[in-house]
């Protein structure tokens, strides 16, 4: 059996995560395959380039891509690592998924989705079902890591590291920024049940088992955040790339979103989640639950 596992991390914690995740299959070849753009993301990232990376992002417009070899025309298996930016998968990720050469390889082609995230990552993988449906791939499972803290110190955090590029505690008392170390070492656990699938040639099944063993946790209000910002953050893309074509320059309203996004983030999110979890949510139980379903399985809505 040939597997590809292909990904693209700046910090190395996703190396690590598909790496570990993989560790317990046996009687197959696995080529790893770290792919990343042409004009790649500087990381320490700086505050600049990080909110001036958002409306190509959220648009999906795909980079040019270091050439990339694969070794064989045809996989197995390809397991597919990636990271949510701003509510859409990272501008190397759809650059990948976009490219012809990729389409090719993923055609026909079962593949397993890999995320490590900050904590939001549902809109990111509805846009990367699509695209996997569009090359002819299919999706028959999604294992995504988070950091496990709240919303709001996860946010902290996890800028440090991205300005810094020193993964430490923040004022040295928060939790240690991404996902934890325990985290990364446990996705081994459901390596394991990939497997066993293998094995069993039940890969069909393989997602069934991941959420049978807890691996893919919805948190509601995360879930009621990304309801509505993401089709807020394609009106601000939208904003700036419109003032981009017209006046030739995007700085102030590139700054201006830096702005707006701080302020829903600390000052906005914490009153409405107040709000959902005292009188929406007691009352919307059996759509909550459905909602979760969805977004424990593979398929795309209304495919």
């Amino acid at each position: 059996m040939k597997i590809l596992a292909i990904y693209y991390t700046q910090s190395g914690q996703l190396a690590e995560i598909v790496k570990n995740f993989v560790s317990p299959i046996q009687d197959a070849e696995i080529e790893f395959i770290q792919f990343k753009p042409k004009n790649d993301f500087p990381f320490p990232w700086t505050d600049e380039v990080f909110y001036n990376t958002m409306p190509e992002c959220v648009q999906e417009i795909p980079v040019e891509l270091e050439e990339i070899t694969f070794k064989h025309q045809k996989y197995d298996l390809i397991i597919f690592g990636y990271q949510p930016w701003f509510l859409s998968p990272s501008v190397p990720a759809t650059s990948l998924l976009k490219s012809e050469e990729f389409k090719r390889i993923v055609k026909d082609t079962p593949v397993i989705t890999v995320i490590g995230s900050r904590n939001m990552w549902l809109n990111s993988q509805e846009s990367v079902k699509k695209m996997l449906l569009e090359a002819g791939g299919k999706l028959v499972g999604n294992v995504p890591l988070i950091d496990r803290t709240t919303n709001l110190v996860s946010a902290v955090t996890i800028v440090h590291w991205m300005l810094t590029g020193n993964k430490t505690r923040k004022y040295g008392f928060l939790p240690l920024p991404g996902v934890s170390d325990e985290d990364i070492k446990g996705v081994a656990k459901i390596g394991a049940i990939l497997n066993n699938s293998l094995k069993q040639n039940k890969l069909d099944e393989f997602q069934k088992e991941v959420v049978k063993a807890g691996a893919v946790n919805i948190n509601p209000n995360i879930l009621f955040i990304e309801e509505r910002a993401k089709k807020i953050f394609v009106m601000w893309a939208a904003l700036i790339k419109k003032k981009e074509q017209k006046n030739g320059s995007r700085s102030f309203w590139v700054k201006f979103f830096k702005v707006y996004l701080l302020f829903a983030l600390f000052g906005v999110s914490p009153i409405l989640l107040t709000v959902y979890n005292l009188l929406v949510r007691p009352f919307t139980g059996a759509s909550l639950k459905k909602k979760k379903e969805y977004f424990y399985r593979t398929e795309l809505k209304n495919k």
